[in-house]
């Protein structure tokens, strides 16, 4: 069984790998992977959500850096030093890597995770946001499987565990804007 799933693993991993690269989707993905290029739209979003979305932007904006300092945290020095799955670009011989390979672990890749619990934990708070959330957090993991630095899996895993803690920390958010809700008479 762990073969069969592994095959399906490989076969979707070289469809993204091989046969959709191309110059242009090297260039794209690689925009679309690098945090680098997103803090000012981070920054931006933080800001509208701090100063335009009342109590519960507030409480969105420090429950989203408490969610990615644990998440990320988590996945970097506990989950991958469990499963210590060597990255694709490491395992197999023929990856294409436009941006190279590094030495860190596969399983699970923070990219998902990251992504998916922060569009989960905002999904939750503010709904209207959800294709806008969901569409780039898939991107992001679709371009770690594209750039040869994770397996499909890598990133399924990370969306699980990523959207798991992302709706725990928004029904939290939740639960805390209701309780200042009820204590000052709203």
């Amino acid at each position: 069984m762990a073969n069969f799933l592994y095959s399906i693993d490989l076969s979707i991993f070289y469809f993204f790998n091989h046969t959709l690269s191309c110059g242009v989707m090297d260039k794209f993905f690689s925009i679309i992977t690098n945090v680098n290029n997103w803090y000012i739209a981070y920054i931006i979003l933080l800001g509208i959500s701090f100063f335009k979305g009342g109590r519960r932007g507030k409480i969105a904006v420090l429950g989203i850096i408490l969610l990615i300092i644990l998440t990320d945290t988590l996945s970097a020095t506990l989950i991958k030093d469990i499963f210590h799955r060597l990255r694709p670009c490491n395992a197999l011989q023929d990856v294409i890597t436009p941006l190279g390979c590094n030495g860190t672990f596969s399983f699970p890749s923070n990219h998902a995770v990251n992504n998916f619990a922060a569009a989960v934990f905002f999904y939750k708070l503010f709904p209207n946001l959800k294709w806008l959330l969901f569409i780039t957090a898939s991107l992001v993991a679709i371009s770690r499987v594209y750039l040869g630095l994770h397996y499909p899996s890598d990133i399924l895993g990370g969306a699980i565990i990523g959207s798991a803690f992302g709706y725990l920390f928004a029904f939290g958010a939740i639960k805390l804007d209701e309780a200042l809700n009820t204590r000052n008479g709203k």
